[in-house]
């Protein structure tokens, strides 16, 4: 069952983390830039847990901290 194109989507992106400073984004979602891909995965972890919400690891090497 899809999801109509006139409905609101029901989770929100909070976070972004990367190691890579030239793809750090603006807009609503609060970006940070990590050190190293240990400090990013803690980070990640950490921030989602302060905010009761969930991590997602992307191919790309992004963390987002996303709620639902």
């Amino acid at each position: 069952m899809g999801r109509e194109s006139n409905m609101k989507p029901d989770y929100e992106i909070l976070a972004y983390i990367t190691t890579n400073k030239e793809r750090v984004l603006s807009g609503k979602s609060q970006s940070l830039l990590a050190q190293n891909e240990e400090e990013q995965k803690t980070l990640a972890q950490d921030i989602a847990k302060a905010l009761k919400a969930d991590t997602v690891r992307l191919q790309c090497g992004y963390y987002m901290i996303v709620r639902v």
